[in-house]
């Protein structure tokens, strides 16, 4: 469980280093999910993201902008926070049915999970605001793009910077 904690306290820490955008702010939040991803196993991928949203949800300030509390998991960007668990677990199942030799499919293992978030980031965006699902793409999917590739590279960098650590690949 002290992985878990350690997993969501990444993402805490990840969620404090933000570009303020409204409604979606722009953060290092899903680096921090993938690389969760890219270290766990996918179960314990998920346990960590679900502790996240528990321990901002009770009131700890780990949430983009320093935000916490019960209002945050069912606010305009709370399909984004509920969509981390099945990043973190995606991305986590990826790397273990793929491999992490080969950059190519380690990158689509990282970078389809964090496309995939925008599914439900934007489709619960437009249905919690007055945007249509057209502007909440353009709003909530369109600016993030070019960021996801650059977050999927620095999370592999950071994962491979830890499996030489390990002095091999541990999961």
């Amino acid at each position: 469980m002290g992985v878990a904690f350690g997993g969501a306290f990444l993402v805490g820490v990840g969620a404090q280093i933000d570009v303020p955008m409204y409604p979606v702010p722009m953060s290092l939040q899903t680096l921090a999910v993938s690389l969760v991803g890219l270290l766990c196993t996918p179960r314990l991928a998920a346990t960590a993201l679900i502790v996240y949203l528990a321990l901002g949800a009770v009131g700890l300030p780990i949430f983009a902008g320093g935000g916490s509390g019960v209002a945050a998991l069912y606010g305009p960007t709370a399909g984004y926070l509920w969509g981390f668990v099945v990043m973190a677990w995606l991305t986590a199942r990826l790397v273990q049915r793929w491999g992490h030799d080969g950059f190519g499919w380690l990158f689509l293992a990282v970078y389809l999970p964090s496309l995939a978030l925008l599914v439900p980031g934007v489709v619960w965006l437009a249905m919690r605001t007055p945007l249509t699902l057209g502007e909440a793409v353009m709003t909530g999917a369109v600016p993030f793009l070019v960021g996801k590739v650059v977050k999927t590279a620095l999370a592999i960098g950071g994962a491979r910077a830890v499996w030489s650590q390990l002095g091999h690949w541990q999961r």
